[in-house]
Parts: structure tokens; C-alpha cells; sequence
């Protein structure tokens, strides 16, 4: 995988757009002190941010509390305008797990002044992205799809996409209302509760019975 070419069993994606989605599990949403949205929170990061399985990640200079996020993450496979739920899913091409890595310091910040979030979310390596798997609906059930997070061995987060406010179906619906969908859309479909901090030396693991193992090491 690259950040220009990904492919999925025979097939070349070149990555458009990063749609990633806030305050998609209520446990989350409470942690975090906040309300349950109306509707999906959408906020993007650039592709070039994308980091391979294994690659070293290195703390931003700009902010001091750097937190994982474990996501569920779909890639687009066809292009789409208002999808309905009921196809929403002929449209996926491939998923994987990744890290919507946020700077909780800086993020704070630019809530209370009222200011967009790109300083706290789309910073150089935020998005950490496994390897994808071909979507097969006969094997992979994106409506009790369990994955984890772990640092150092410990469980941090533990999450299961029935949870979801917004689930994978309606997600597509509403992204291909607001946006055309292209081939190569990456979407991000949100954390479970118990994000935390990472430092120097952690190494943060994410997995699923379908994905496998994917890990980086965070460095200064």
C-alpha cells in the first residue's frame, strides 16, 4: 500500500477523499462530555496522511496529548449519487481498520474558539491505515463487526459497529447526498469509547477476526 495505489486483491484504488465521522458511538460521545449528534459529524484529512502498517509515527510538534481513535474503515469501490441504504453496501470495495490519530490538546482548543479542527486531525500522519480485505457480504457482517485497539499489549478500546449511531448503510446514504462518490473514497466510520494518550515508544495495535493484526510505533 501507498499513498497514491491501494489495492485489494487484483484491483488498484487511487485514494481520493478521507471522509471521517465524529461521534458515531454514544459511550464515546460521552466520554468526550458531548451530546449525541442529529446527524453524522463529517470532517476529512488529506491522503498524503495515510501511514502503512509497520512505519514509524511521529509526534506532531504543535500539540502535547496525542490520543488514538480505532476505526472501522471502508474503501469505495463504484462511484454514487444519493445511494440508497438498501444498496449502500454493493458499493463497498474493501475494508480495513485505521487510526483517526487526534491531538486532544489542540482539538480543545479550537472548539472553544469556535474554529475548524484540521490543526487537531488532519496533521502529517494522522491517518495509520491497515491493509484492506475484499468486502464479501456472505462473510463479513459490517452490522457486528468486533475490533480492538491496544498499546503495549493492554486493551484500550473495544468496539463493535452494532453500536453505531449511524451505521455503514446509512453512512453511504448520507455521504453520496452530500458528496458524488467516487472509486477510491476512503471513509472513516468512527471510535468507540476509551480513546487515550500515547508517548514515545508505545506501540499501538489494532485488530479484528477479519483484518489481522496492524501496529506502529510513536516516536518524538
Amino acid at each position: 500500500m501507498s499513498a497514491l495505489q491501494i489495492a485489494i486483491e487484483g484491483r488498484s484504488f487511487t485514494p481520493q477523499r478521507i471522509f471521517c465521522i465524529g461521534k458515531n458511538y454514544d459511550e464515546h460521545v460521552k466520554e468526550l462530555g458531548s451530546t449525541a449528534p442529529e446527524e453524522p459529524v463529517v470532517f476529512m484529512k488529506p491522503v498524503c496522511n495515510i501511514v502503512a502498517p509497520g512505519e514509524t509515527l511521529f509526534m506532531p510538534r504543535h500539540g502535547s496529548l496525542l490520543h488514538h481513535e480505532v476505526e472501522v474503515v471502508l474503501m469505495i469501490g463504484r462511484g454514487g449519487q444519493d445511494v440508497p441504504e438498501a444498496d449502500a453496501l454493493s458499493y463497498i470495495a474493501g475494508i480495513t481498520l485505521g487510526l483517526d490519530l487526534t491531538l486532544r490538546d489542540v482539538q480543545g482548543r479550537l472548539k472553544k474558539l469556535g474554529l475548524p479542527w484540521e490543526l487537531s486531525k488532519a496533521f502529517e500522519q494522522s491517518a495509520p491505515l491497515g491493509y484492506f480485505k475484499t468486502y464479501d457480504p456472505n462473510s463479513i457482517d459490517l452490522e457486528n463487526f468486533s475490533f480492538t485497539c491496544s498499546v503495549n499489549g493492554g486493551l484500550r478500546q473495544q468496539g463493535n459497529t452494532r453500536d453505531m449511531l449511524f451505521p455503514v448503510r446509512n453512512l453511504i446514504h448520507r455521504l453520496s447526498g452530500w458528496w458524488t462518490l467516487r472509486p477510491g473514497d476512503i471513509i472513516f466510520t468512527g471510535t468507540p469509547s476509551g480513546v487515550g494518550s500515547l508517548k514515545q515508544g508505545d506501540q499501538v495495535g489494532i485488530e479484528s477476526s477479519v483484518t489481522g493484526l496492524f501496529s506502529w510505533t510513536i516516536s518524538f
